[in-house]
């Protein structure tokens, strides 16, 4: 892959860090008050909220994605190296690489449809964590303003546009970790302002096979006005390259043929870039106002993997290439009234959405990354249109409602290597939703949510008649779009002095999960499940120095049909928890202990074998140097537990193996990590 717009743009995030530093700073600091707004009165689900820059900064992460895991309920693993897509938990979904929660990055969407790996693989390796602002999230799909991918959930992280000094930071840790992040910004003679940041990394883990991990990532941002009236462009360029340690077979490690950290293939890996230029306008008063966006970006990535072993190919290996190269260009607008309803204060939105993804993806049997078989390539055009309206009318003093309805229409041409795969098709998604929010009554509110959400499925799935693996068997193409429901009860009290806390019921209904399988090259038809839960989430500042948070899930999934093997779902996870307490300001101190439980699982539909829970409890110690100089310690998995990030249950074939065996596939979390940083100033 090319480099020039990741070098050029590095060169000037740099140069404007070292612009920034030459005088005194021109931005004065910013103070948060508090880790999160969401007080009673500020959403419409009791699931909805927003995380802070401050609570962002208070707790350690292990890997950029991990910021999602401040949203209640989300759990973050991999299983692969650092720089492919995280696999992501979330109401009883094991979201693989994202499909089913939407991820927005300052207006862009992160969400990759008809991907070479996974339908809405979310790769969130180029994000800056010091940069990151906020994040609002929500969960089920009862808002008009988003569509493709956000039925169990939606997270819209915005990046800071400014900082009050320049910034130098330097991360060393075990295993080779070696990490710097450069920032800083400056007012232009116009009254604009200009951020730059810059981030390079390297890690090998804790793997036998060094993960080898190169990362370049930089930021451009030139800002004008408020958050209410004003415009940003940003540019950013992100590059990594990296080995990969894949799941392994328990047998191999409990035979000792195979570390828990060992590797059977030590040729998988890959190399991913991406490079985009965005931008936002807002011009909105008091009585409403507009709202636009549009970006595009150019993405590559080679993915070579083999979790099989030589099941399919003997003994060269059942190795293969995934492989996406694509530009995506899109635009969003939203016009806001503020008006009277039958005498009532109400607020009506209109907006539209379009996207397009040109993609060229490609799926090949390789040996040592060497390209040996095509099983199929394909150009796709892919279109995405969407319009929705909302209103919002305050009925009564202690009654509101939220209305909506979104219609979405998907249309996509795959020319493929095989032409009776190759073809068009559209479809067409109608989706109302509806919020009632009551109260608030001793300073808690009741909230009643339903909606009808959509996932769109791999356009290549929506044409494909033939399995392009030999023999070539017929299949039945899929439809585009797949219908969700959504049902939520919740609550949201400040009661209280000091605590904040929420419940919400939830169910989920998807008529069918029918996915592309990337890693076959083919289409599976998924059953119709149904999901329901609960969530309780808590804020308790019980001292002005200390902060505890409490999140705690259930949840219950199953296939709603009858079937002879079962009416589990495997890899929907039962049951997850946070708790975290965080101190701040205690005589130049600062820091947070947080537990994170990831709970049993099926691994097959007949819950014959499941995967174990996990409990991994991560330390940050802050101290204050000087008034322009911090230092860090992050401890990850303090207690050294031995906890999988991920299981399966299939078969695979290893070198000298008569036949395939079914077994427990396992990709380890980390063990005890420490990481030190330094943050200097200007």
């Amino acid at each position: 892959m090319t480099r020039p717009c990741l070098t050029l743009l590095a060169l000037a995030a740099a140069a404007t860090v070292a612009h920034a530093a030459d005088g005194e700073p021109t931005l004065a600091p910013v103070t948060v008050q508090g880790h999160y707004d969401n007080a009673v009165g500020t959403s419409d689900a009791a699931s909805q909220g927003t995380i802070r820059r401050e609570l962002l900064d208070s707790r350690p992460a292990l890997r950029p994605a991990e910021v999602l895991e401040y949203v209640p309920g989300v759990i973050v693993t991999q299983h692969s190296g650092d720089g492919k897509a995280n696999q992501y938990f979330l109401r009883g979904f094991n979201l693989d690489h994202g499909t089913d929660f939407a991820t927005w990055v300052n207006g862009m969407p992160a969400n990759m449809p008809t991907h070479g790996h996974g339908q809405g693989y979310t790769d969130l390796n180029f994000l800056v964590p010091e940069l990151v602002d906020r994040i609002d999230y929500r969960k089920g799909p009862y808002f008009a303003d988003v569509g493709d991918f956000a039925s169990a959930g939606a997270a819209f992280i915005a990046y800071r546009r400014s900082l009050p000094q320049p910034m130098a930071q330097l991360t060393i840790g075990q295993d080779d970790y070696l990490r710097g992040v450069f920032a800083g910004s400056t007012t232009l003679g116009n009254g604009s302002t200009l951020l730059g940041g810059l981030e390079l990394a390297r890690y090998d883990g804790p793997w036998v096979l060094p993960m080898d991990l190169k990362k370049a990532n930089g930021l451009l941002t030139w800002s004008d006005g408020s958050a209410a009236r004003g415009w940003s462009v940003s540019a950013m360029a992100y590059h990594a390259s990296w080995d990969s340690t894949d799941q392994i077979p328990m047998r191999a490690i409990q035979d000792g043929s195979l570390s828990r950290f060992g590797a059977v293939d030590p040729t998988d890996g890959g190399e991913s870039a991406r490079y985009s230029l965005s931008g936002e306008w807002r011009d909105r008063g008091d009585q409403g106002g507009w709202t636009a966006s549009a970006y595009a970006m150019h993405y590559e990535l080679d993915l070579f993997s083999n979790f099989t072993y030589t099941l399919d190919r003997g003994p060269t290996g059942d190795q293969f290439q995934q492989k996406d190269d694509r530009n995506v260009f899109g635009a969003q607008l939203t016009r806001d009234w503020n008006h009277r309803l039958a005498g009532r204060e109400s607020r009506t939105e209109l907006g539209g959405s379009v996207r397009y993804d040109r993609i060229r993806v490609g799926l090949y049997d390789t040996v040592a990354r060497v390209q040996e078989n095509t099983v199929r390539e394909d150009k796709v055009g892919q279109t995405g249109l969407g319009l929705y309206a909302s209103n919002s009318t305050e009925w009564l003093p202690w009654l509101r409602s939220v209305a909506g309805l979104r219609v979405d229409q998907f249309r996509a041409s795959v020319d493929s290597s095989l032409a009776a795969n190759s073809g068009s098709t559209d479809d067409t998604q109608v989706s109302p939703k509806l919020s009632l929010v009551f109260g608030p009554w001793a300073n808690t509110e009741f909230f009643v949510n339903a909606g009808r959400g959509f996932h769109s499925n791999d356009a290549r799935g929506t044409t494909t008649t033939v399995d392009p693996s030999p023999p070539n068997d017929p299949v039945s193409p899929v439809p585009p779009l797949v219908a969700t429901r959504g049902y939520e009860l919740g609550l949201r009290t400040e009661a209280v002095r000091g605590l904040q806390s929420s419940l919400a019921l939830w169910k989920l209904d998807i008529g069918s999960e029918l996915v592309y399988i990337g890693d076959a090259g083919n289409t599976e038809a998924g059953r119709p499940s149904e999901r329901y839960g609960v969530e309780w989430n808590n804020r308790w500042i019980p001292l002005p120095w200390l902060l505890i948070d409490a999140d705690l899930a259930w949840t219950r999934a199953r296939f709603s049909d009858s079937a002879p093997e079962g009416d589990r779902i495997p890899g929907a996870v039962e049951r997850v928890a946070s708790i975290a307490a965080s101190v701040k300001d205690l005589s130049g101190w600062s820091g947070s202990l947080q537990w994170r439980y990831l709970g049993a699982r099926p691994l097959v539909e007949d819950n014959s074998v499941r995967a174990g829970s996990s409990l991994i409890t991560n330390l940050r110690v802050g101290r204050q140097l000087t008034k322009n100089l911090d230092l860090t310690l992050d401890v990850f998995n303090l207690f050294d537990r031995d906890a999988n990030d991920i299981e399966y249950w299939y078969e695979s074939q290893l070198p000298g193996e008569a036949g395939p065996v079914a077994d427990r596939h396992i990709h380890p979390a980390e063990p005890r990590t420490l990481r030190v940083t330094l943050q200097a100033r200007f």
